[in-house]
């Protein structure tokens, strides 16, 4: 009997493996094997009725002149961005995306971006972003969480922790408003803590990096980073040490973000 349990578990292991095997996939840019377990048709179908629902309770902007730079930034990014996934092999990641870019009346400084290129700003970030530039920094690194498939990346861990992997179709159904929470915390929709969703460092940094190249692309200066995230910093109040935190301390992305600007810059269409 032990030997039939050692060999069921040795099978259990195997189909896991092979699943995450299967499940891997290529950060773009970036060359960091990642693992998606759930299919994204799954995850923009979702986005949508969330999506949906947050225009529902949140009101719009209506202030034409800011929605237009909402808008305006919005256009040069998503053909930038498509310029680059379709040049680089990962065409794939934004199939199912239909740009959408909406401003919403709201003093807290965020801004995010769902799979299917629904993207979100608050009236509370423009004060740092000041200009078009600024607002494509927040935006191409937003824009590149959902490319890069960084929320996918950590609900497949949780639902992994939580629910021991079963498909997200049946976790729907059997636990709706467990997935629910898994899906607001993998993508920060409603955040309080500002422009950052709760990514990892590590998710960070790879977003900084696409988010710079998204912009150079789109004809932006990618040193407008600089000076957006010490706008930022001089607004931040209370710093967590960075060992404590998902989210890498100003100081320490920008010096990040200033080492990437020489490769950035190769992509600048604006020279």
């Amino acid at each position: 009997m032990k030997l039939k349990i050692n060999m069921n578990l040795s099978k259990v292991g195997f189909l896991s493996l092979a699943l995450f095997i299967q499940a891997c996939s290529t950060v773009p840019l970036i060359g960091r094997k990642q693992v998606s377990l759930l299919p994204e048709s799954n995850m923009v179908e979702m986005s949508l009725t969330n999506y949906s629902q947050f225009l529902k309770e949140n009101k719009l902007s209506t202030s034409k002149e800011q929605t237009d730079i909402i808008k305006r930034v919005g256009a040069r990014m998503s053909v930038a961005v498509e310029k680059y996934l379709n040049e680089n092999g990962f065409k794939d990641r934004i199939a199912d995306f239909k740009w959408e870019f909406n401003l919403v009346e709201n003093m807290v400084p965020n801004a995010w971006c769902m799979p299917g290129g629904k993207v979100v700003f608050y009236t509370g970030i423009l004060p740092l972003t000041k200009n078009d530039a600024g607002v494509a920094v927040v935006m191409g690194h937003e824009i590149a969480h959902a490319v890069a498939r960084h929320g996918n990346e950590r609900m497949s861990q949780q639902m992994l922790v939580q629910f021991g992997g079963i498909a997200l179709s049946e976790a729907i159904k059997t636990k709706p408003e467990q997935t629910q929470a898994i899906w607001q915390t993998a993508y920060g929709l409603g955040t309080q803590v500002g422009v950052m969703l709760p990514y990892s460092r590590q998710h960070e940094y790879e977003g900084d990096k696409l988010g710079l190249i998204f912009m150079a692309i789109a004809g932006y200066d990618p040193k407008e980073a600089i000076a957006f995230w010490e706008r930022m910093a001089a607004n931040s109040s209370g710093k967590t040490p960075e060992f404590l935190s998902t989210h890498p301390v100003e100081q320490n992305r920008i010096e990040a973000i200033r080492q990437f600007l020489p490769e950035a810059a190769k992509y600048n269409t604006a020279k």
